[in-house]
């Protein structure tokens, strides 16, 4: 089994990095893969809603010059995700916003997968960027992950970050958390238990 990790912060190796690296040890210590993807520090164009990706359904985003299609493309093996981003005036980064409305429009993989967001944050404004990360998941029908608190780490530099002792402790419990929730899964499947079958989309417009 394996996670993707997927770094939304322009640092590679900053404080997003850091949480995201305790979780890591944590799922490996259950004999679970994990890759941490950064998704760079260039521009990352948002979604156009040009809808090339239904009509070809590929699987993959049109704009092919940044890390989208790269992240797919691992999305593709990876049997639970977790997301993690900077807050950036009580949001998430504009990088992994951009990042994650293609990822999500365009990716066709997530369902019943999984899923966690993480925030790093100096001071303030973390429970309003985890709840936007949150939302990515609950309308792709995943399991989203939860801690012992609010999955976010305190700190300006990754080291006030590893200072954060509840702050650390909460990604260890996630990293458990999710190890244990794809062991549950993955014995649910040898079970012979189905995944939940699905009506087709009914589209509600309110404006008639």
């Amino acid at each position: 089994m394996k996670v993707l990790l997927i770094n939304g912060s322009p640092k590679a190796r900053g404080c997003t990095y850091t949480a995201l690296c305790e979780i890591a040890k944590e799922l490996e210590k259950e004999k679970i893969e994990a890759e941490i993807f950064h998704i760079g520090n260039k521009p990352i164009i948002g979604c156009t809603a040009c809808n090339n990706c239904f009509k070809t359904k590929s699987g993959k985003c049109v704009f092919d010059d940044d890390t989208v299609n790269v992240a797919l493309e691992k999305a593709e093996e990876a049997d639970g995700f977790i997301f993690g981003s900077p807050v950036h005036y009580a949001s998430a980064s504009g990088l992994i916003t951009s990042f994650l409305d293609r990822f999500f429009y365009a990716g066709d993989c997530f369902q019943y997968k999984p899923g966690a967001a993480i925030v790093s944050c100096r001071r303030g404004g973390a429970t309003a960027a985890f709840e936007q990360l949150n939302k990515y998941f609950t309308i792709s029908n995943m399991p989203v992950v939860s801690s012992q608190y609010w999955n976010m780490v305190h700190g300006n530099t990754p080291e006030e970050v590893k200072q954060d002792l509840e702050g650390m402790q909460t990604m260890r419990t996630l990293g458990k958390n999710m190890a244990w929730l794809l062991k549950c899964i993955q014995a649910g499947k040898k079970a012979g238990i189905l995944l939940p079958e699905k009506e087709p989309m009914a589209v509600t417009n309110f404006i008639r």
